[in-house]
């Protein structure tokens, strides 16, 4: 039996988050505020020796820039979401910071590195080093008002190290419709609970924030856009950068995965609006909406593509698809880098997954 979380009729319908165990499945409790979702998640930093530029290096750099190192034993390197402050001063040095791939560059590596963003060449130097940024602790996750559940009860009344240790943790995210939006799984484990102004039967509930990533805060507008639900407008994401088109389609794809899509019958033509697409997120975010809507979501890269073109994500072959002012695209698409650097066409890529997937694309 499925234990129960109690909530009072005043609050019912408000919960956008649930805590609900990995293991088990059970709910931990539901709130409506969660504090501590947004931050800085903890970025490396490396100085990148004798830096000698190709393009202008300065403020947000790219959502996947690689480090790509002369060693042909060794492979790239990816630093996600780079930003950089430019060259210090007195040096002939650029400073990047980004969050690190699990593969890192090899312990005590220091030889010459090229760096590329995806499509250009950023520059080179003569050797790097990492720096390690000063100790600082990361603030909790607090779970405001929080309507707790059986089993969240009886572990702070047992109040032990190991029952405070809710261990592997999903953090559920509805939007302000009730509709699944995404989740962010963590380690939860109690550092503190307290009474709360939200009710008498309700706590603010501490969780460690060494255990959880947060979320940048260039994504807050964003996701508070989604909290109101779906858009019902194509192009809602057509004003936004590079950056937070990304954050938009991290968005869309992770709702996508909570829904059940129905696909429209073999023959069907989709449109494409394709005067935005001038950077990857936009393609993705326009192929998506072209085929299921204000919001909806076809790939988010070309393997990703190529598995919904096999259906249950809103498709059935063959079928047709119009793509205007496919210009822009082609403008801005054909000229790629794979991570170690070599040139290809990421439009036609795209226009070869599609056709693989026997989508016949008129491009006008």
């Amino acid at each position: 039996m499925m234990p129960t979380v109690h909530e009072d009729e005043g609050h019912r319908g408000r919960a956008r988050y649930t805590l609900a165990g990995e293991e088990h499945g059970h709910a931990w409790g539901v709130c409506a505020e969660v504090e501590g979702l947004f931050g800085e998640p903890q970025r490396g930093t490396y100085e990148l020796f004798g830096w000698v530029p190709q393009a202008e290096v300065l403020g947000w750099v790219g959502d996947r820039v690689w480090l790509v190192p002369d060693e042909e034993a060794l492979d790239p390197w990816l630093l996600e979401d780079a930003e950089s402050v430019g060259r210090p001063l007195g040096t002939d040095s650029l400073v990047l910071t980004g969050l690190d791939d699990y593969e890192g560059p090899p312990e005590g590596h220091r030889g010459r590195v090229r760096v590329h963003d995806g499509h250009r060449w950023l520059g080179s130097c003569r050797e790097f080093a990492r720096v390690l940024p000063p100790e600082q602790s990361a603030p909790p996750l607090v779970l405001r008002g929080l309507a707790q559940g059986d089993q969240l009860r009886a572990a702070l009344t047992k109040g032990t190290r190991r029952a405070l240790d809710l261990e592997q943790a999903a953090l559920e995210i509805q939007d302000d419709q009730g509709e699944p939006l995404t989740d962010r799984l963590l380690w939860a484990r109690v550092s503190a609970w307290r009474p709360t102004s939200y009710g008498a039967d309700r706590i603010d509930l501490e969780l460690d924030g060494e255990l959880f990533t947060p979320l940048p805060e260039y994504a807050r507008p964003i996701w508070e856009r989604w909290f109101a639900g779906p858009p019902d407008t194509q192009g809602a994401w057509a004003g936004l950068d590079t950056r937070r088109r990304g954050a938009w389609l991290d968005l869309v794809r992770e709702r996508a995965c909570r829904r059940t899509h129905h696909d429209r019958p073999a023959g069907h033509v989709y449109e494409l609006n394709g005067r935005h697409v001038t950077d990857e997120p936009g393609l993705y975010l326009a192929l998506g909406e072209a085929v299921n809507g204000p919001g909806g979501y076809f790939g988010g890269c070309l393997a990703a593509l190529d598995d919904c073109l096999r259906g249950t994500f809103g498709y059935t072959a063959p079928a047709t698809l119009l793509w205007r002012e496919a210009a822009t695209a082609r403008e801005h698409l054909s000229q790629a880098l794979t991570p170690d650097g070599r040139p290809y066409d990421l439009f036609g890529e795209v226009l070869d997954v599609l056709a693989q997937g026997r989508m016949h694309v008129t491009l006008v």
